[in-house]
């Protein structure tokens, strides 16, 4: 039987003085509490990153290719897209390139899908309001998919084989214009210098939540713009690209930038189109890593408190059993199995917390937030199971190893004197 261990767990949590008891309820409460906050910290970050990113990605898709004369967003140059060329990028699966150093580099997938796009900015005019927008014309292949999720209200556009009026406006432009599901209205555009005008009929509303998009853009069917702006059917300003993993980004981007694309061709993902918004995102990783330290020094600080309280409560215990031969070795493991005991139950505590209250707000969105600001309603929640596993393995491991030190205290400690201390 282990000595250390059996006496540990005896007086892990019978001592009868009221003010150790409280030491250790204390301590418990301390880590359950770090525990709880860590939970939802990384639940909550991993969880905005990836609902964000997901907006993100199936608005704009994942890459873009456009004519390399095309150096702002909004610039009119038409781009032939054939057929063969499409066959080509539609047909990449798996693939490899080499870097500088000659090391190769494999993709998990290919790619997932490929869609023509036009942007063309005009002008609505009601009675009511005078509004600028962005449209995005897309193609009758276009994968509605993506955007069923933030259908609001009516339907999405019908873009088949006729030339479709239908137009998908956002909830705020319909709300600033008072335009709602059905209403006919005209878009004024200028084209070499002149004022031309179309009709469109609402078709539905979206909302993805992304306010610096939502009040600019709609959606409509490119054959609109390419008539509008004379371009032929083959003819787009881009090229929206979606992959199968989004690990794959940055080699697919390589290999179809310099192995598939002709030289007028330039491809770029939309993490560095947008870089702004993705850099924020990756803010948020140096927060979550900031949280967990600090959390992390506070529950070692708190537990280094309590051993030494624990350490000195227990003089008289630790001069009796040195009498009878007790190794000092085996009298630190006493109190270190006392610790793992305390952090043990604390972590069993705060994953339950932790977890609970995680899925609260997964399910109930309790946790509101300003839209406008942070571009979602509710605090999203993603639960990395593999994570949290690991993090409580290192806070484990982590305050023992920090206890260690402390616990050199029972040594300093002298039979004699302790045998006397009451």
């Amino acid at each position: 039987m282990n000595f250390s261990h059996f006496i540990a767990k005896r007086i892990a949590f019978s001592d009868k003085s009221s003010f150790s008891r409280i030491i250790v309820r204390i301590a418990i409460f301390t880590v359950a509490l770090s525990m709880t906050v860590m939970i939802m910290a990384s639940a909550m970050i991993s969880g905005f990153k990836k609902e964000i990113s997901y907006r993100m990605f199936n608005f704009w898709g994942h890459m873009h290719v456009t004519d390399i004369g095309a150096r702002r967003f909004l610039d009119e140059v038409p781009m032939e897209v054939t057929d063969s060329l499409l066959a080509v990028i539609n047909g990449i699966d798996k693939v490899v390139i080499s870097d500088l150093e000659g090391h190769q580099k494999t993709s998990i997938g290919g790619i997932a899908g490929v869609y023509g796009t036009i942007y063309k900015p005009g002008i609505i005019r009601t009675k009511n309001a005078i509004e600028g927008i962005v449209l995005k014309g897309v193609a009758p292949n276009y994968n509605w998919e993506y955007m069923k999720p933030y259908l609001k209200e009516g339907s999405l556009p019908s873009i088949k084989d006729s030339v479709s009026e239908d137009i998908m406006l956002s909830v705020q432009t319909a709300k600033r214009t008072k335009l709602k599901v059905g209403d006919k209205l005209i878009i004024y555009f200028v084209k070499a210098g002149k004022q031309i005008r179309k009709r469109f009929k609402i078709s539905g509303l979206y909302k993805t939540g992304l306010e610096e998009f939502d009040k600019k853009l709609a959606l409509v069917d490119l054959r609109r713009l390419q008539d509008l702006l004379h371009w032929k059917a083959d003819e787009v300003s881009t090229l929206e690209i979606f992959v199968d993993d989004l690990d794959d980004l940055d080699i697919l981007q390589e290999h179809l930038y310099y192995e598939v694309l002709p030289n007028n061709l330039y491809a770029q993902t939309i993490e560095h189109k947008f870089s702004a918004i993705f850099e924020w995102l990756k803010l948020q990783g140096v927060n979550e890593r900031v949280i967990m330290i600090l959390l992390l020094v506070v529950s070692v600080v708190n537990m280094i408190t309590s051993l030494l309280i624990l350490i000195l409560e227990r003089t008289n215990m630790i001069g009796i059993m040195s009498a009878l031969g007790a190794t000092r070795i085996s009298l630190r493991k006493i109190f270190l199995y006392q610790a793992a005991y305390i952090i043990v139950y604390g972590l069993i505590i705060g994953n339950i917390v932790g977890f609970g209250l995680a899925y609260l707000q997964k399910y109930f969105h309790i946790l509101k937030l300003d839209e406008e600001h942070y571009y979602l309603s509710y605090a999203p929640i993603e639960l990395n199971y593999p994570f949290i596993l690991l993090l409580n393995i290192v806070v484990i491991i982590f305050i023992l190893i920090s206890l260690v030190l402390p616990s050199y205290l029972v040594n300093k400690i002298s039979p004699i004197k302790a045998i006397r201390f009451r």
